[in-house]
C-alpha cells in the first residue's frame, strides 16, 4: 500500500541493541539529541525513548509533521556536526535498525474521553 502524498504524519523509529549496562547512557543520549532537535526545527510533533524488558533494545520514536520536516531536520543535524555514528560506537550498539513510516490513520482519545481515528491524506 503506498502512502498518499498528502498525508501529513510521518515517524522515524531508530532501533538499537546494546548490552544492558549501556541501557542508561543511551537513553540519556537520546533524549539530549532528541530535545535538541525539537528546539531547532520546525514540524516535530513528538518523540520518545522506549527500552524493551530485558534491557538489550532501546526505541527512539520520531513524530513529524511531514517527511519533509524530518528529513530536513536530520540533515541539518548532521551539518551542525551531531554525529549519529559516534553515538551509536560511543554506546556499543551491536545493531542499529532504522525504519520511516507515513501515518495514514491514528486512534487518539479526545478530550472528552471517546476514541476517535483521525485518517491523513
Amino acid at each position: 500500500m503506498q502512502a498518499s502524498s498528502k498525508s501529513r504524519g510521518f515517524t522515524q523509529l531508530i532501533e538499537f541493541q546494546i548490552e544492558p549496562r549501556q541501557q542508561s547512557a543511551l537513553v540519556s543520549a537520546l533524549s539530549e539529541q532528541t530535545e535538541r532537535l525539537a528546539q531547532g526545527f520546525g514540524g516535530f510533533l513528538s518523540a520518545s525513548v522506549q527500552v524493551s524488558d530485558d534491557g538489550r533494545r532501546v526505541l527512539n520514536y520520531l513524530h513529524w509533521l511531514s517527511r519533509e520536516d524530518g528529513e530536513a531536520a536530520f540533515k541539518r543535524f548532521e551539518q551542525q556536526g551531531e554525529d549519529f555514528w559516534t553515538l551509536i560506537r560511543a554506546h556499543q550498539a551491536t545493531a542499529v535498525t532504522f525504519g520511516s513510516f507515513q501515518i495514514l490513520r491514528s486512534i487518539e482519545r479526545s478530550h472528552d474521553d471517546a476514541l476517535q481515528c483521525r485518517l491523513n491524506g
